[in-house]
């Protein structure tokens, strides 16, 4: 079994641990992302693809949509 750390992150200014601990189902955040950017996706901190945030059900998911 291969171990790694993958993460998706986005700028949200302003947002606190309050914020994240009030989070319920059908909650908005607000990023700087722009909606056409697509945010990197990273895997043991190195870049290897972009990705965009989808909704499959009750989860959140990325599709990938470039490769590094």
């Amino acid at each position: 079994m291969l171990s790694c750390r993958l993460s998706v992150e986005t700028r949200v200014p302003g947002f606190t641990l309050r914020d994240l601990l009030n989070l319920r189902a059908q909650s908005i955040v607000r990023s700087h992302l722009a909606s056409r950017t697509n945010p990197p996706l990273r895997v043991n901190g190195e870049v290897v693809a972009w990705c965009e945030f989808e909704v499959l059900g009750s989860r959140l998911a990325v599709r990938l949509t470039e490769l590094a």
